[in-house]
């Protein structure tokens, strides 16, 4: 019995506590992560048999001195000037990665839109909406939650606009 109880406590994370604390209907999907990879998304997808164009991967970005997130496809790019437009900003940059880390409380490879120590303004990719589900890092390397992104926008307050590129 403690060590089911000790199994359920290490796969937690905050964007699963979250996701169960509100309710909301989530799959996790794990897998071993490689560190020699060089996409953690691309990674995330061929290990999930997961199309990348359902995969989205979270950017910390810096929009006029406010950091912000950003879900876009882990098949694409972020488009910084789409994304500084879609929360009324003039100026985006890459937010410095360590910055990242120490704000949203995760670790590059395994940032979740959900969970973070620091709510931060966030923007989902128009393109989530033509899937029932997708896929988002569940708050460490290795480890995807699957919810709809409907529900994602609601927990971030996620404003979605087209910031993606091809």
């Amino acid at each position: 019995m403690a060590k089911k109880a000790k199994k359920q406590q290490s796969a937690g994370t905050p964007a699963t506590v979250a996701l169960t604390a509100a309710g909301v209907e989530f799959t996790v999907h794990a897998y071993d992560h490689d560190p020699g990879h060089p996409s953690y998304g691309e990674e995330a997808a061929e290990a999930m048999g997961v199309s990348p164009d359902r995969v989205f991967k979270t950017l910390v970005a810096d929009v006029d001195g406010t950091l912000t997130v950003a879900v876009v496809p882990v098949a694409g790019s972020l488009d910084l000037k789409a994304l500084a437009s879609a929360v009324g900003g003039k100026r985006a940059a890459m937010a410095d990665p360590t910055l990242a880390e120490r704000t949203t409380g995760y670790v590059r490879g395994g940032i979740s839109p959900l969970g973070q120590r620091k709510k931060l303004p966030t923007v989902l990719d128009a393109s989530a909406t033509a899937h029932p589900t997708i896929c988002v890092s569940a708050g460490r390397r290795g480890l995807e939650v699957e919810l709809s992104p409907a529900d994602l926008a609601k927990l971030t307050e996620a404003v979605q606009a087209p910031i993606g590129r091809a």
